[in-house]
């Protein structure tokens, strides 16, 4: 099971890659096309031409890891415009997730969350006073 962690970061390569490629293929592609290390602890998304398939590259301490996905129907959105010029788009952990379930990037609005900020006072018994606002 994947799960993706806001830790990492995760590059979108732009052209789609021939997926007769292995570990050592991609590995390639990462450093000559896409200008990154494959052994960053970065990983690393592959699309087919058709987009019904998709490759996750990870470097992982003492080996690679490759995260393969085959779609039955329909195709992986782009998470990237048309018109875009750069070889490899980063994207965060909620955008791969929102990715690799078939959510319409395009129409996903991200509301603001607001908090109130909590302080915490010491008070002179030595317990702690926490209180809102």
């Amino acid at each position: 099971m994947l799960s993706p962690s806001s830790a990492l970061r995760f590059f979108v390569a732009r052209e789609a890659v021939d997926f007769r490629k292995a570990h050592d293929g991609l590995c390639a592609v990462t450093r000559d096309k896409l200008g990154q290390d494959p052994m960053s602890g970065d990983v690393f998304l592959f699309f087919n031409k058709r987009r019904d398939r998709i490759k996750l590259l990870f470097w992982d301490r003492n080996g690679f890891w490759m995260y393969y996905k085959r779609l039955e129907r329909g195709t992986f959105e782009l998470p990237f415009e048309a018109g875009c010029i750069e070889s490899v788009v980063e994207i965060d952990a909620r955008q791969l997730q929102l990715l690799l379930g078939g959510i319409d990037l395009k129409r996903v609005k991200y509301r603001r969350h607001h908090r109130t900020p909590l302080r915490i006072d010491v008070r002179r018994d030595g317990r702690r006073n926490e209180e809102a606002g």
